[in-house]
């Protein structure tokens, strides 16, 4: 799951991944909430259901997993980042979400549930850490732990998808495609919208997939400026030690006034994809 190239990504949690520490997850979440919601309104989870968050994170999907679910249902969350777990279990302890929640921290690559446990598993921006390999692994036991006739839904980055504007719109493009070369986080991101035939390889029926583009038009919320300004830097900085051409310079300031995502025409987009199938019936 660690491949070499995470610590140049930045933001890592106990776990070493690049973008899984608390204050560029909630960022993330918080500049893309809306779309966040609309992606899982789009699964499918019905009331009285039992659920997984697998990848909770700090938690930020628990509320609207919650609502859904409503009052008799129930949800259970894992993280592999035990500090990530405990922000999680923390954020329920203070809000009233009106169901049973249960938090821990665990791989999903080796679940700690029983087979036939939960009526659906949502599994949000984690896929993308995983190899070709682990991720048949991680839909085994998403498969596993679900039941027949339950749902296994995953959402993930398209990172194929991420334009800025007034920069040259395929500067970005370019990055990702020269650091994919060699296997790692950046090919990972670019594997998003092969998420159906995996699920398909995983033994799922019915699998039905949809990307949507965010976008983020001038003047930035605070929020998507904090995450962008931060992120984009972080890959600027990349792409100059890779020695890579490009207007990368007014990226690497997040604060600096000539950065594209602080002019008055600013404009970024990423892509995000939701695939999900259904556990097919025991012969």
């Amino acid at each position: 799951m660690l491949t070499g190239d995470h610590s140049s990504w930045g933001y890592t949690a106990s776990t070493g991944l690049g973008f899984t520490h608390e204050s560029i997850v909630d960022a993330h979440f918080e500049a893309c909430a809306p779309h966040y919601r609309a992606a899982l309104d789009q699964v499918g989870i019905r009331s009285d259901w039992h659920v997984l968050d697998a990848g909770c994170g700090t938690g930020a999907f628990l509320p609207w997993l919650a609502d859904l679910v409503g009052p008799t249902g129930r949800v259970s969350a894992i993280d592999l980042a035990a500090e990530n777990a405990e922000l999680a279990a923390a954020r329920i302890r203070h809000r009233s979400l009106g169901c049973a929640i249960d938090v821990r921290q665990g791989d999903i690559l080796n679940l700690p549930y029983a087979d036939d446990t939960f009526d659906a598993a949502w599994c949000a921006n984690t896929t993308q850490y995983l190899d070709d390999d682990e991720l048949a692994r991680a839909l085994g036991e998403l498969t596993r732990v679900v039941r027949p006739g339950g749902i296994v839904a995953v959402k993930d980055l398209d990172a194929s998808l991420i334009t800025v504007r007034p920069a040259d719109p395929f500067l970005f493009t370019d990055f990702f495609r020269y650091a994919a070369r060699t296997p790692g986080y950046a090919r990972q991101l670019l594997r998003t919208r092969d998420l159906r035939r995996h699920l398909d390889r995983a033994g799922l029926v019915s699998v039905r997939q949809r990307t949507m583009l965010i976008e983020h038009h001038a003047p930035l919320g605070s929020a998507a400026l904090r995450f962008y300004t931060l992120a984009c830097a972080r890959i600027a900085r990349q792409a100059t030690d890779l020695g890579l051409e490009g207007g990368w310079k007014p990226f690497l300031d997040p604060d600096g006034s000539a950065n594209p995502l602080r002019d008055p025409q600013g404009y970024i987009s990423e892509g995000n994809t939701v695939a999900a199938g259904i556990v097919p019936p025991t012969v």
